[in-house]
């Protein structure tokens, strides 16, 4: 049912600085930035960086978390399974596109997500974050 990772979300303490590391040192591409987060790319991969003010020194402990790419058709029957198999959910979506946000046993932070950059960057540039501007 998951077809490959979909996205990864990493939280930062200064946007502007990861930002321009990402951008400068690694060659991901801007695609969107706004007073709490970006959203840059490299390939395939989808990078979103979110501000989380209870980021500490360290390896992240809050937002960071790793989607999987799953088809609308198949999202149903797979949040059914998990939360049959006892899942704890972190998170409920408030977001584009279906995504069912639950821990893995070691505590890990996983998402199954319907959606793309593509389809996220479509919804915001019609209700855009606070302070979003567009690249490209």
């Amino acid at each position: 049912m998951l077809s490959g990772l979909n996205h990864l979300n990493l939280a930062v303490r200064d946007l502007q600085l990861s930002f321009d590391f990402y951008k400068s040192v690694l060659n991901f591409r801007a695609k969107a930035k706004w007073s709490s987060g970006a959203y840059l790319s490299l390939g395939e991969l989808w990078l979103c960086l979110s501000v989380d003010a209870h980021k500490a020194v360290g390896p992240a402990t809050q937002y960071t978390h790793y989607a999987f790419s799953i088809a609308q058709e198949d999202y149903e029957t797979f949040v059914l399974r998990a939360r049959n198999h006892g899942v704890i959910e972190w998170k409920v979506n408030k977001s584009e596109g279906d995504s069912f946000y639950f821990l893995d046993p070691d505590g890990h932070k996983l998402e199954a997500h319907v959606g793309s950059l593509e389809t996220r960057l479509r919804e915001c540039r019609e209700l855009p974050y606070s302070d979003m501007e567009f690249f490209e």
